[in-house]
């Protein structure tokens, strides 16, 4: 009973330490600090204090009567940051919305303050905040992503911009694990040219990547299996593993398919082993709290993000899986290949032979044998075929089976069959005397 009731009280305590908790409000820092007895400071004051409280409809109704009544007033742009603040704190998806609208108007009348990267922050932290995890919607992290680079492009010499920048990094490393799902899902069903070309694309866009190494050991892993034309692919993806992560797991992996191939196993950067061992030696491991908590709650584990290097600040490049032939795609930066300024003749991946003299003059062309670069192209559904094909080989040999089973006639019925041949010569003997009566 006494442990019981001891366990009870615990719980009581924890349950009303958690409510108080939750009743304390973060102080909202002012902007201005006068102090003067103006109709428009009181005004200030007010809502500031009502923000600080959780009264944030009160506050706003304040903050939007100062705004209406003293167009002159020296508190009316804090007072329209403070409306946009009182809706960040409210949170939920309505007030955040609404938070992003305040703030992005604000950013429209007073670009040359100092509030407006303070502003563009709080944007960026409100998709920041309500990113899903990799496998799921990423609309959110895409918009956290523009939000942050506008940050850093917009505001360079802003104090937010190191927030930024870290955010952006942790923000990139969900969109490369939402990539590589995708890409490992390719690899895992032997849809090469799809996997090559998403997990390629990704280490492009993405060089921080955690798994940036195991992407690229699949899509060499890819580009091995898609023929001899793809050898040098797959010898670049092995070697930047070696060269650009020299600590990752993949290494040895690497180097032995390099050696396979008979190709240079190239010597780790010294900028990228530096790195690496940065990042080992300042990686914080979670500890059972933080790991639970990550299975429960929605955002994206993102402990494994880089600290150091620059993120990626441009677009993604469109690209087109080695399974579809390049149609006309003329050279960038060539010049004309003729006098008349003709461009010049497209990369493509469908040859054709000029004919030759003995061609036009009618004799055989002599057949040679085809190079790697006009071999087929290969495609997603090489399992497919390989099952259908066996499957087609399997019910062959089935009815190959029932054929030899199948009984053959005896030599009895053999004589039975003789009176039924010679029945139809017995009327030949009367038509004989008819042949005269023709010729006449």
């Amino acid at each position: 009973m006494l442990s019981s009731s001891i366990t009870k009280r615990a719980l009581v305590g924890a349950c009303s330490f958690i409510l108080l908790a939750s009743c304390v409000h973060k102080k909202y820092e002012t902007p201005i600090a006068k102090n003067t007895q103006q109709p428009d400071k009181i005004l200030f004051d007010s809502a500031m204090h009502d923000i600080e409280h959780g009264r944030y409809e009160v506050a706003r109704i304040s903050l939007q009567t100062l705004m209406n009544t003293y167009e002159s007033s020296e508190y009316l742009a804090k007072a329209k940051l403070a409306i946009a603040d009182s809706w960040f704190r409210e949170g939920g998806s309505n007030g955040l919305g609404q938070a992003e609208a305040e703030y992005k108007d604000f950013q429209l009348f007073y670009p040359q303050m100092e509030e407006a990267a303070q502003a563009q922050n709080r944007i960026c932290d409100i998709h920041y905040k309500q990113m899903d995890k990799s496998d799921r919607d990423i609309i959110q992290t895409l918009r956290a992503e523009t939000e942050c680079k506008d940050l850093i492009i917009q505001y360079p010499n802003s104090k937010f911009v190191p927030e930024a920048t870290q955010k952006l990094r942790e923000v990139q490393e969900s969109l490369a694990a939402h990539e590589f799902i995708v890409g490992d899902f390719y690899h895992g069903r032997q849809m090469n040219p799809a996997a090559a070309n998403r997990l390629n694309a990704l280490v492009d866009q993405y060089p921080l990547y955690s798994q940036a190494a195991l992407s690229l050991y699949e899509a060499g892993d890819s580009y091995s299996k898609m023929g001899p034309r793809f050898r040098k692919q797959a010898g670049d993806m092995f070697s930047r593993i070696v060269r650009d992560y020299p600590l990752s797991p993949q290494v040895k992996l690497a180097t032995k398919r390099l050696q396979d191939m008979e190709l240079p196993v190239p010597a780790p950067s010294q900028a990228a082993l530096e790195r690496a061992k940065w990042e080992q030696e300042n990686f914080k491991k979670l500890s059972m709290t933080q790991r639970t908590m990550n299975v429960i709650k929605s955002a994206p584990d993102l402990s494994h993000a880089a600290h150091s290097g620059p993120p990626t600040m441009t677009d993604p490049k469109k690209t087109l899986p080695a399974s579809i032939p390049l149609t006309n795609t003329l050279v960038e930066n060539s010049a004309p290949a003729s006098g008349d300024g003709a461009p010049p003749a497209g990369k493509t991946d469908i040859t054709v032979n000029p004919p030759s003299a003995e061609t036009t003059t009618g004799t055989a062309l002599e057949k040679k044998p085809a190079d790697t670069a006009n071999q087929p192209l290969p495609t997603n559904r090489d399992k497919e075929i390989e099952q259908m094909k066996a499957k087609q080989k399997k019910l062959q040999d089935k009815a190959a089976k029932k054929a030899k089973k199948k009984p053959q006639p005896s030599d009895q019925t053999a004589p039975a069959a003789a009176p039924a041949a010679t029945t139809p010569a017995a009327p030949s003997t009367t038509a004989a005397p008819a042949a005269p009566s023709s010729q006449l």
